[in-house]
């Protein structure tokens, strides 16, 4: 018996996988040596390395979109295919939560486990009074035992007002979904322009956020265990809610050429998705980082 089988578009071989991998090396190592030079107080290559990274990234990203939309609007992908891209995205995001998985759990390690080992809750605490005798087990931890002493960041500030944006982010994000399976495109570009300039707005109050820290509460990379927790979590977080802002730039872009109906627009709900779940980590970094 003869069966239809379904067409399953292969595209051509793409340069933009190497591009990107260039591009996330020149990043990490970029980040490292400025990093280096930062503590050092001395010039490098380092930050140069660093936004040449992030440029040929945004490169990357710019040709491959464009590729899979011109692929997408000539109607070359198949119902397979778009299957394809939504197992891709589901795993992406599962790969994205065991990535915040771990920085969570080196909070949870350091903050419950190592700090009553150091306080001396085991059966070595004459070892631990000989080499940190005046550790106390309290977090946050404000001194290390090379001196540095710094201040928390407490909450009730631009954390708390970074939180209410990024929720509020998310319903004009939803608002923007409703319109576009509606077909009302004025509120589809509203929402979603209001949602870009309250992501916008988040990053830049991090960014200030960062100055106060080293500025006026001596918080930096190498203030201990606090100050590493801090800048990791709050900074990888920001990395996210950066490549979260491109995806629905893009987005926006399409609206705007008129792309998507309501029965077809997978791009917008695997943006949207991706924006929900950094608003997500960013509740549950907020509790864990801030408050608790």
């Amino acid at each position: 018996m003869n069966k239809t089988y379904e067409k399953y578009y292969v595209p051509a071989q793409s340069p933009w996988p190497i591009v990107g991998a260039v591009a996330m090396f020149c990043i990490a190592f970029g980040a490292g040596h400025y990093v280096i030079d930062v503590s050092k107080q001395q010039s490098g290559f380092g930050g140069w390395l660093l936004l040449a990274g992030f440029a040929i990234l945004i490169f990357m990203l710019v040709g491959w979109f464009r590729n899979v939309i011109d692929e997408s609007m000539a109607g070359l992908y198949s119902a397979q295919m778009d299957r394809s891209f939504r197992q891709g995205m589901i795993w992406f995001i599962v790969s994205e939560v065991m990535f915040f998985m771990a920085f969570f759990g080196a909070l949870f390690y350091g903050r419950v486990i190592a700090m009553e080992w150091l306080g001396g809750a085991s059966n070595n605490a004459m070892t631990f009074a000989i080499l940190w005798p005046d550790f106390q087990p309290s977090w946050p931890l404000l001194k290390t035992p090379g001196g540095i002493e710094t201040q928390a960041m407490p909450a009730w500030g631009l954390p708390t007002i970074n939180t209410a944006l990024l929720v509020i982010s998310s319903v004009t994000l939803h608002f923007a979904h409703v319109g576009l399976e509606k077909e009302k495109r004025g509120q589809l570009k509203l929402f979603l322009l209001l949602t870009l300039l309250l992501g916008a707005v988040f990053l830049c109050l991090q960014g200030y956020e960062y100055i106060h820290a080293y500025r006026d509460l001596g918080l930096r990379l190498d203030s201990g265990f606090y100050g590493n927790t801090f800048f990791l979590l709050t900074g990888f977080h920001g990395l996210h809610v950066t490549l979260g802002a491109i995806i629905l730039l893009f987005i926006f872009f399409r609206v705007l050429k008129g792309h998507f109906t309501p029965e077809k627009h997978f791009a917008f709900k695997a943006g949207a998705l991706y924006w929900h779940f950094v608003d997500v980590v960013w509740l549950c970094l907020f509790v864990f980082v801030y408050i608790i």
